[in-house]
């Protein structure tokens, strides 16, 4: 079952009990085309040279809070993905819109003290246009007022929406919250504030992918990436451990890349989407490989891009990934061990992106959906 919006035929699995008039109410409501992720009808083109790039930056106001994401277009285009050292592979990604910075902790406790029950009103209004509370046969015809009685009734379960459980102590390890990166949050926690920012924004949020999360790093190099090894350029766009002084830093405080996104390079590493293959190369089966996304099946290793605030100035590059680690939580006494929170993971931070092509309803939300993964390593 996805975990946030299931197809009606599931809809027994959402509510139980829910009798026949539910499912065939729900039938008539649900009236969406599944959309996944196929590319778009239209051929990969290359995005310009990066010196004809010109930034194009928005914001979206996080609902009751004083907060704001600031949003990067990345145009999307073909690129040659991976290095002569790692693999290559002529990849297509299309247009999104990208987080210029990393989630702060400001933001992410916004999702961290949310109402559930708040959220769960939200849910129905977000992504069916119903306000249970209020809603009535006339105001929301496709609902009866007896399935509209049931929905009041219920409870929406952990894995539609959730928020996380207590941290245990402090696992900014003293490095700062306000205006940094949140870290020691695993997958599933980064997974679930992009629903929690789905249902708050009303446009659809997700992590990236590893293939997105490169071409947005590039800033329009498509062909062959070579690493800046100069230490002085280096020193101006990343923190690393050469010049962090053993701690992350504010976001924004090094120099954005062509597309005006801040910190892909160094300060902390970031969550993908996507299973993480070390043979990635080697698992794409089409070329060029379009919109290539590896779901996640496994609880580990989940892929990690980018460079941190631990690591050498030469690990900082475009190509730099990781597969996560269950000594991520050496220090978790629990078992199994948080969904939420790692203990020994100072440097995992993560973004979100919005795709310029939003899914086609909820059908195509729940594509990218994963189930949480007890931890018992």
């Amino acid at each position: 079952m996805s975990n946030l919006i299931m197809r009606p035929y599931q809809m027994k699995n959402f509510f139980a009990p829910v009798p026949a008039f539910l499912l065939a109410g729900s039938l008539a409501f649900f009236g969406c085309s599944p959309s996944g992720t196929e590319a778009s009808a239209e051929a990969p083109v290359a995005v310009t040279a990066v010196t004809e790039i010109e930034p194009e930056i928005t914001s979206v106001a996080i609902p009751e809070s004083s907060l704001e994401l600031s949003l990067a277009y990345v145009p999307g285009g073909m690129f040659l993905m991976g290095s002569p050292e790692t693999g290559q592979h002529d990849v297509h990604v299309d247009p999104f819109w990208m987080s210029q910075h990393e989630i702060t902790w400001n933001l992410y406790n916004q999702f961290l003290e949310a109402d559930i029950q708040e959220l769960r009103r939200e849910v129905y209004k977000t992504f069916y246009n119903v306000d249970i509370e209020t809603a009535d046969a006339v105001s929301a015809p496709t609902w009866t007022e007896e399935m509209l009685e049931m929905l009041r009734a219920s409870d929406v379960p952990s894995d539609v929406i959730s928020t996380p459980s207590p941290s245990w102590g402090d696992l900014s390890g003293g490095m700062g919250t306000d205006g940094f990166p949140t870290v020691n949050i695993t997958h599933y926690a980064a997974m679930m504030f992009t629903k929690w920012l789905t249902i708050k924004t009303g446009e659809f949020y997700r992590l990236p992918t590893e293939a997105e999360w490169e071409f947005a790093c590039r800033a329009g190099e498509t062909g062959n990436y070579l690493p800046n090894l100069s230490s002085d350029l280096i020193d101006h766009k990343a923190w690393h451990r050469g010049n962090s002084d053993r701690s992350y830093h504010r976001i924004g405080s090094k120099q954005a890349n062509a597309f005006g996104i801040y910190d892909l390079l160094g300060n902390v590493a970031e969550w993908t989407l996507d299973q993480y293959h070390p043979d990635y190369f080697a698992q794409l089966e089409e070329s060029p490989a379009v919109n290539p996304w590896f779901k996640p099946d496994q609880l580990y290793p989940r892929a990690v891009r980018g460079g941190s605030w631990m690591d050498n100035p030469e690990e900082i590059s475009c190509l730099q990934r990781r597969g996560s680690d269950p000594s991520w939580k050496r220090n978790d006494p629990q078992l199994p061990k948080s969904l939420w929170w790692h203990t020994n993971a100072f440097h995992i931070g993560f973004r979100v992106i919005r795709p310029v092509d939003q899914p086609s309803g909820v059908y195509g939300m729940e594509e990218y959906w994963i189930d949480a993964i007890q931890d018992y390593y």
